[in-house]
């Protein structure tokens, strides 16, 4: 037996049991069941779209001054810039979700699962907004051995804060575990092994496919990627940061350019190709079991891809060097906005407006995007491939910090506990590039989504502080005026 074989069948049994668990599934139809955690995450996002006002419509302009520090208040509690939070926290969003993540929407779910997809991206900006802004007021500094100075924030915080509120201590101290239980399985499962495992897949592709010399030596590249990660993470934070706010903003140029050629070569199909995916999004001719089938793809992979409602983003923003959770949530809001609204559409557009999608049966990922690029850029497999891994590599540096952090909250404050988590997040990096992605990629996603039952009801815990915490912000602008 290969060893990516005997890998992937080690791991295969507890994959199967966690998906189990998060993905419990109510039945609607006849032939459709739905996951309860999607319906979890999307009344969040419509809820607090509605309850606070079209938050994510309103200070839209606003977001993208404070960004880069115009109208917003500085001070010295914090670790990094207001950009490299948000680019931080991109960095970990901004990653093969929107590469194979809406490659595996389309093939699943159709073309119409684009719009879905899109509306969740843009209702989760209000949910994003809400997790970030509580993370940085709630945020502390914890006992840290040799760095007093560092700052810690998240779901796990004010989770704990929320129920001791109400006389309930212990309950917040249950989920706050159960979210820090959470992270760590997120940042293993789909900000770790899915990013390695779709590397590897795209590598393979680049070198010859099924006559690869890579092909069935996915530990091989999985050991050479885990030390490359290891290098950065080995910095802490700042060096994360530092990395992702280069990162970032290279490859999501690259990547938009090269999506923006390919839309130009086959710009006379334009039209049709939003035609395709707006008349699929309500499409019945599969009846109602493939029109719901389509909505929840696309609800899946976009929280897959902005991780808005999961609480992850409350970690990495929570350490940014202000004193205004409102003006930071503000900021946050603008992730969903780059990650699903604009890349992820690129990715789209790119795909149905090739048409390949049409020739795949089943589920397709990393290579679907490839095939769809090179209609356009012929030998386009090569330059992907240099974004894929900078997306990978940019993703798990940052997804590492978010489970080294709930790691900490778990076992402790200490540099011992944070490397036995280095060692352990290093050794998945090459456990997930053996893996078959139709045994990882539930896995991945189950692990991810269920942070969002934690820290969804956390924020429903503070949902009249937060909307009157905004009121306050606004009357503090005006005064400024």
């Amino acid at each position: 037996m290969e060893i990516d074989q005997g890998i992937d069948g080690i791991f295969k049994p507890f994959a199967d049991f966690v998906t189990s668990i998060v993905f419990y599934e109510i039945p609607v139809t006849e032939t459709l069941d739905v996951k309860l955690i999607l319906i979890w995450l999307s009344l969040a996002a419509i809820f607090f779209t509605l309850y606070l006002g079209f938050v994510n419509l309103r200070f839209f302009p606003r977001a993208i001054s404070l960004l880069f520090g115009k109208g917003m208040e500085k001070s010295e509690d914090g670790e990094i810039s207001q950009f490299q939070a948000l680019m931080a926290s991109l960095s970990g969003t901004v990653g093969l979700g929107n590469i194979s993540g809406v490659a595996i929407a389309i093939s699943v779910g159709g073309p119409g699962a684009v719009f879905w997809m899109t509306m969740m991206g843009f209702l989760g900006m209000s949910s994003k907004f809400a997790e970030v802004m509580l993370g940085v007021k709630y945020r502390v500094h914890p006992a840290l051995e040799k760095h007093p100075e560092k700052v810690a924030g998240g779901p796990m915080y004010f989770l704990k804060e929320g129920f001791a509120r109400r006389n309930m201590k212990s309950v917040g101290t249950f989920f706050a575990f159960l979210f820090c239980i959470c992270g760590v399985f997120g940042a293993i499962g789909g900000g770790n092994m899915y990013q390695s495992n779709q590397a590897y897949q795209q590598v393979v592709v680049a070198t010859g496919g099924d006559e690869s010399a890579l092909l069935n030596y996915g530990w091989v590249f999985g050991l050479v990627l885990a030390s490359l990660v290891g290098v950065v993470i080995m910095g802490g934070l700042k060096s994360i940061a530092a990395v992702a706010s280069k990162l970032v903003p290279f490859m999501a140029a690259i990547y938009v350019i090269a999506g923006l050629i390919v839309i130009g070569v086959h710009i006379t199909e334009l039209p049709s190709a939003f035609a395709t995916i707006f008349n699929m999004a309500f499409s019945t001719e599969a009846g109602i079991g493939g029109l719901l089938g389509g909505l929840l793809v696309g609800v899946q992979r976009a929280a897959f891809s902005n991780e808005a409602g999961l609480g992850s983003a409350s970690i990495v923003q929570s350490t940014t060097k202000t004193d205004g959770p409102v003006g930071t949530g503000i900021v946050a809001m603008l992730g969903p906005f780059i990650d699903t609204i604009l890349i992820c559409n690129i990715t789209a557009l790119v795909i149905v407006i090739s048409g390949v999608y049409t020739s795949t049966d089943g589920i397709a990922g990393v290579e679907l995007t490839s095939m769809a690029f090179e209609t356009g850029i012929p030998n386009f497999k090569y330059v992907l491939t240099g974004a894929v891994l900078l997306f990978a590599y940019s993703t798990m540096i940052s997804w590492y910090y978010i489970g080294a952090v709930c790691f900490r909250y778990m076992f402790g404050e200490r540099d011992r506990i944070e490397n036995l988590f280095k060692i352990f997040f290093c050794a998945c990096v090459v456990i997930g590039a053996a893996m078959e992605l139709k045994n990882l990629i539930n896995f991945s996603d189950a692990a991810m989504m269920s942070m969002a039952i934690p820290n969804i009801l956390g924020l429903y815990l503070f949902a009249p502080e937060i909307k009157k915490d905004i009121k306050e912000y606004i009357q503090r602008i005006k005064k400024a005026e």
